[in-house]
């Protein structure tokens, strides 16, 4: 499977997440994304998305936010805590998305996540909580992400819901 991972505000790429994505068998590309100007991350991860025509994009935090604002058509979104509502930009997400989020996040509210669920007119039952904290490090985490791609790419190629 292909992945693009858009990591999070402050991260490198070759971050925990992808290198255990990566560590699966599968093939990802991480770019950099800039700190400092939210469109420019967005043009990044159009073109890396254009050149490296993956699966399923994969976004953490700011890179949710990322993720979200991109043109992707039918990609599946796996999102994890995703910043998106201090953007100002979309606030609603396509219905092959899942969000994994902890109620224990400290940087980004569960309820963003809720909300851009309802915003969307898509299930609470997209949302997979997990984790104890923001960063989803855990094995647990880790594990359900990697779920979670194969799932929502194992029901596109399906053409199930």
């Amino acid at each position: 499977m292909k992945i693009l991972f858009l990591h999070g505000f402050g991260s490198q790429p070759g971050g925990l997440k992808p290198t255990y994505l990566a560590q699966h068998g599968h093939d990802v590309c991480n770019p950099q994304l800039s700190d400092d100007d939210f469109l420019e991350s967005i043009r990044i991860a159009q073109s890396e998305y254009a050149r490296f025509c993956p699966d399923v994009i994969v976004g953490s935090s700011r890179g949710g936010g990322v993720a979200v604002n991109m043109e992707s058509s039918d990609t599946p979104l796996v999102l994890l805590c995703p910043s998106w509502k201090n953007k100002r930009m979309a606030n609603t997400i396509k219905p092959n998305t899942v969000i994994l989020h902890s109620r224990q996040d400290e940087l980004i509210p569960f309820s963003d996540s809720e909300e851009i669920l309802a915003n969307s007119g898509l299930s609470p039952e997209l949302i997979i909580e997990v984790g104890f904290e923001h960063r989803l490090a855990d094995q647990d985490s880790l594990r359900a992400m990697l779920k979670a791609c194969e799932q929502v790419v194992g029901r596109e190629q399906s053409g199930g819901p």
